[in-house]
């Protein structure tokens, strides 16, 4: 093992390393440009009173005026309550930059273009994938309340519902990376990669010899990252090292020093497909520490499932879609034409789906709530981040309250100090409904699954917190009565006795330190 980390680790240096000596590690946040524009403020505000001396009145009078006007329009603006909250605040203490900076964030500043082209993308191929009224008409009969949730993902793209599809579930991140090898040697026509981060090390080694091998034999093999991943994580002109390996490559919404809103909207989702028959899809990125090879924060708890058959043709969609955002005349058929392969004896049904943040769809955020709405018995839950807006925390409370059985189980040791503090914010609240919450004390839990009453479940790269809710490009696989649910349930019982159980005597026994920067960074939660 150690030897063959070393062989890659040495590949990755001569493939990717070329003529670099370090990385450039930035920030580019909400956040960040909130504080500095509060910073901007202050200043201008100290520097508008000594130079205007005898119109301090009319300025007075002017600044309230503006911050009433701005208050009356968000209070009637179409915006989720919480953020409107937090809004508010902001106006209120920061009325001209805070202002500004609200009108800045809703504004298509710098993402217009992206706006209307996936707009024209998701339009174009709403009917790439025909939907089957028998399956549909099947699904309905068995369970209704998942055939009115299926209609409900099917409005916001080409989302269809599959039956004869094989979904294995891999608990952790090392099941899922064995069996990416073992199908990606298989590939004979194409390989399509989407993933948040890449990182050099064992499992992208491994990987990306792969993917050289194949490229060399003819097959089609297409890259596609995130830009923060190759501001942060990778070397410079790292396209051009591996387009000279055959492999094509993009990456989405490169940083550059040109302040935009376009830098909100990141691609999170993680997604591999092989010759459109064979497709993964869960929170695990191509990273040491996802496979446990390096420690960053304990023991690294993620989950993902493999799709067989039919279904893995809505995953090689959802790449294309993002694959063509800037190609003038985009190829989709071709690839949606390969056999599929459907398993005969596959029991249930499975739709793959993705959201995307440039419309008032709140696609993942509404399926979670569907399944909590729906639960009879109980919804299990695994999640990395509990930042949540209004509607999910109610939601969670109401099917607590109705004698479901929430549970959620949270990490144990946080990967950033805000949102830990944030998630505890919500423990109080939660507890008094009855949601029953665990942290995994061996490590973090970076996995993003619900499960409910054994019939019921998604598996995906959707978080419970405002960025992947609002901000991100997402991605997830809704299963129902498929053989690998079981499972899913077995994983979160099977966590259980290695969390610590969340009660009102550990939350006062939490330390004050937290549990200050946790109600101090309550009122900026949707700007993070």
């Amino acid at each position: 093992m150690e030897k063959r980390k070393n062989d890659n680790d040495n590949m990755g240096i001569r493939l990717l390393k070329k003529g670099q000596n370090g990385i450039i590690h930035a920030v580019f946040s909400r956040m960040g440009l909130f504080l500095l524009l509060m910073l901007l403020q202050i200043g201008f505000l100290v520097s508008v009173y000594q130079w205007f001396r005898e119109f301090r009145p009319h300025i007075f009078s002017g600044t309230i005026l503006f911050t009433v006007i701005m208050v009356l329009y968000l209070l009637n603006c179409r915006r989720d309550a919480t953020a409107k909250i937090t809004w508010l605040i902001v106006v209120i203490f920061a009325p001209v930059f805070g202002s500004l900076l609200y009108l800045y964030t809703q504004k298509d500043i710098g993402h217009r273009a992206l706006k209307a082209r996936f707009g024209q993308i998701i339009a174009a191929t709403k009917k790439s994938i025909p939907q089957s009224e028998t399956v549909l008409q099947d699904l309905a009969r068995e369970d209704a309340g998942a055939a009115s949730l299926v209609h409900y993902i099917q409005r916001s793209g080409c989302h269809p519902v599959y039956d004869r599809t094989k979904v294995t579930y891999f608990p952790l991140g090392e099941d899922k990376f064995a069996e990416m090898l073992r199908q990606l040697e298989k590939a004979e026509h194409f390989i399509f990669l989407e993933y948040f981060i890449i990182a050099e090390g064992l499992m992208w080694g491994e990987i990306l010899e792969i993917l050289i091998r194949k490229a060399g034999e003819g097959v089609d093999v297409r890259l596609m990252y995130d830009g923060t991943c190759e501001f942060a994580l990778l070397p410079h002109k790292y396209l051009k090292l591996l387009r000279a390996q055959g492999i094509q490559c993009k990456v989405f919404a490169p940083v550059s020093p040109f302040i935009s809103t376009h830098y909100n909207y990141r691609d999170h989702r993680k997604i591999l497909v092989i010759d459109g028959h064979t497709a993964f899809n869960g929170g695990i990125n191509l990273a040491d520490e996802y496979i446990n090879q390096v420690e960053r924060f304990g023991h690294w708890k993620d989950t993902a499932v493999m799709v067989q058959g039919e279904a893995a043709k809505s995953f090689t969609l959802l790449f294309l879609q993002m694959w063509n955002i800037d190609v003038r005349e985009p190829e989709f058929d071709k690839f949606l034409a390969f056999p599929a392969f459907p398993g005969e004896q596959e029991k249930g049904y499975v739709v793959p789906y993705g959201d995307w943040p440039l419309d008032d769809d709140k696609l993942g955020e509404r399926v979670y709530m569907d399944i909590l709405n729906r639960a009879v018995k109980y919804v299990h839950i695994m999640t990395p981040y509990l930042i949540l807006d209004g509607e999910i925390e109610t939601a969670l409370k109401f099917a607590a309250e109705r004698g479901v059985e929430v549970a959620l189980i949270l990490p144990g040791i946080p990967d950033k100090r805000i949102p830990y503090a944030l998630a505890k914010t919500h423990y109080a609240s939660l507890l008094e409904s009855g949601v029953k919450i665990y942290e995994y004390t061996p490590g973090f839990v970076h996995a993003k699954v619900f499960v409910s009453d054994t019939k019921e479940a998604v598996v995906g790269t959707i978080n419970l917190d405002y960025r992947s809710l609002y901000h991100h490009f997402e991605c997830a696989t809704y299963m129902h009565g498929t053989d690998c649910i079981p499972d899913i349930e077995a994983d979160f019982q099977a966590m259980l006795p290695k969390c610590r159980q969340v009660t009102r005597e550990t939350i006062r026994e939490e330390k004050w330190t937290v549990k200050l920067l946790g109600v101090l960074m309550k009122v900026a939660a949707p700007l993070l």
